[in-house]
């Protein structure tokens, strides 16, 4: 069963090594790919880029160590965190849903005013391993989730993203596990679907 994670659906989700190939449900292998979600590959260069981004800002941060010390799945997580992303995306076109780029501006304003600032929210994501610049990704994915919410409920949510993630058949490098459509992770990941920080959830998208 799907269930959202600690945080960033607001209501409603050591640097790696070249990857071996991976092959999708059987068929030929993809080089350099990750993933491949709905036949777009996720490529092992530009998750690369993502944890970096993380890791840059966990150095630069007052509490570097602990950060540090707390993201040695930083590679698998985001990987699925991107996988998230893709899956969150397509079903909320499938069924209707979209967010605005107003509506995201004052989504970041309100969570910023709700924790005190720019500066808190940058490290409340910090801590969840999302770094600064990919906050507004994440609170996008999180809005089109309460929305979906909304508009078919938790439960029809659920199998909404099921039924999306098998749909666009998401293939893993073995390297970072196995895809579970179910909970919507990696099976050797902890983090199910889209909870991770302890930001406020989002009310009524306007």
């Amino acid at each position: 069963m799907i269930r959202r994670r600690t945080a960033l659906t607001l209501s409603a989700a050591g640097l790696l090594a070249a990857a071996p190939l991976l092959t999708a449900c059987g068929s030929a292998p993809h080089p350099g790919a990750a993933a491949v979600v709905g036949g777009e590959r996720i490529t092992v260069s530009e998750l690369q880029r993502e944890v970096e981004d993380v890791r840059r800002a966990q150095r630069e941060s007052p509490q570097a160590q602990q950060l540090l010390a707390g993201s040695s799945r930083l590679g698998q997580d985001t990987l699925v965190r991107l996988i998230q992303y893709r899956i969150i995306e397509r079903a909320g076109a499938d069924n209707g849903v979209g967010v605005t780029r107003r509506e995201l501006q004052e989504r970041r304003t309100q969570v910023e005013r709700m924790l005190g600032g720019s500066g808190a929210v940058e490290g409340r994501f910090l801590a969840a391993n999302i770094a600064p610049r990919q906050i507004d990704q994440e609170l996008e994915a999180g809005l089109v989730r309460a929305k979906l919410e909304q508009k078919l409920g938790p439960a029809r949510t659920t199998q909404a993203l099921v039924r999306t993630s098998d749909a666009m058949r998401v293939d893993i490098n073995p390297r970072y596990g196995a895809w579970d459509p179910e909970r919507g992770t990696a099976k050797a990941a902890s983090e199910p679907w889209l909870r991770r920080a302890d930001v406020p959830p989002a009310g009524r998208p306007a």
